[in-house]
């Protein structure tokens, strides 16, 4: 039974890993592409990892594939964070039709 739920796991990550990659490839900017990569790739590969941990039981394998997956949580969207910002720093533009940029508003408010 833990096989399947394994497995079931494993296969959901994988299409979450997909889709951060087709959205890697369509968004029209680096910050789209960044909320793509973040979120998707960050929940397909801890849902991989926790497969791979169900499929082998509890043993070396899945400590070290839960470590994998907490590792990768708490540095993922850290890293994504410090890119984007890093990003609007140098210059990069927003995609000409966002809506909102929170992030001009809250530097006009510290330079004033």
């Amino acid at each position: 039974m833990t096989d399947i739920i394994g497995y079931i796991l494993a296969t959901v990550g994988i299409l979450f890993d997909i889709f951060g990659c087709i959205g890697l490839v369509r968004f029209p900017d680096v910050y789209n592409r960044l909320q793509a990569s973040t979120k998707c790739v960050t929940l397909g590969t801890i849902l991989v990892l926790v497969g791979v941990a169900f499929i082998h039981g509890w043993g070396s394998i899945s400590a070290k594939a839960i470590i994998c997956a907490v590792f990768i949580l708490i540095t993922s969207p850290t890293a994504a964070h410090a890119i984007a910002k890093g990003a609007y720093a140098s210059g990069v533009k927003l995609w000409e039709n966002s809506v909102v940029d929170k992030y001009a508003k809250e530097v006009d408010k510290k330079e004033a």
